[in-house]
């Protein structure tokens, strides 16, 4: 039998690991690492660095492979993201094949949350699913971006008796602000889609690289900020090649 292990390892910092997820890592055999590139090299070390801190007095290696790359700018989103997760999933299987043996653990170190915008779980489900083995695996939650972002800024994610919502950019823009929320937490925007609503009297909290060195955190009324966000988050991105963010958007008054 085999065991995998989902960990969510926060949004960055390494403080954010819970006591569940550093035990869990030091029940592993091999961490799985996904290559996404020379630009996202950090993330990998982030990882590593994870690992070398937390695990003590067991010996781990590491198993990676590149990542297959979703195929952008097309209609279908769907069908896109479900094509990449199949393309993962064999990545995966050839991985946990090949680089584990029987009776050991691996893990996948999943940032933030396994259950937020992630697929790692999903995909993982599939693999055990569709096994001829015997594969057990278990899942460790994280600190997401968008809670760390809140302790930041210092802001609850909804207004006394309020509901709130979480959403990708992609639905914020073809929907608009969503009906009967005062507060939307928004994540993926590589549009700048809060700028459609900078002629409605709102605040935002937006962060990028939450909990890492590189952190940067802006807050305002939208009118005011907006601007500044997105030149501020086009530079960033072209610096590091890659950007991680979100924020909230609140009706003021709410």
């Amino acid at each position: 039998m085999k065991t995998l292990l989902i960990i969510g390892i926060g949004a960055g910092d390494p403080d954010y690991l819970t006591v569940q997820a550093i035990n869990a890592l030091n029940r592993t055999d091999v961490f799985f690492l996904m290559d996404k590139g020379n630009a996202k090299d950090s993330l990998i070390g982030l990882r590593k660095t994870i690992c070398e801190r937390f695990i003590q007095g067991r010996d781990y290696r590491f198993a990676s492979a590149e990542c297959p790359e979703r195929v952008r700018d097309v209609p279908d989103y769907h069908g896109s993201v479900v094509d990449l997760n199949q393309d993962k999933q064999q990545v995966f299987e050839g991985m946990i094949r090949e680089q584990m043996s029987d009776g050991e653990t691996g893990a996948f170190l999943v940032w933030g949350d396994p259950a937020l915008y992630d697929s790692t779980l999903r995909i993982v489900e599939q693999i055990v699913a569709n096994s001829s083995q015997q594969i057990e695996y278990e899942v460790i939650p994280g600190i997401t971006s968008l809670q760390a972002l809140a302790a930041k800024h210092k802001v609850c994610f909804n207004s006394i008796g309020q509901a709130f919502q979480i959403t990708p950019a992609r639905r914020l823009a073809e929907g608009g602000f969503p009906e009967g929320v005062d507060s939307v937490l928004v994540m993926l925007d590589a549009q700048d889609t809060y700028q459609r609503f900078v002629d409605q009297p709102m605040h935002i909290y937006w962060g990028a690289y939450i909990g890492t060195p590189d952190e940067v955190l802006i807050a305002g009324p939208l009118s005011e900020v907006a601007d500044t966000i997105r030149i501020r988050r086009a530079q960033l991105r072209e610096q590091h090649g890659w950007i991680m963010d979100s924020y909230l958007l609140r009706k003021l008054g709410a």
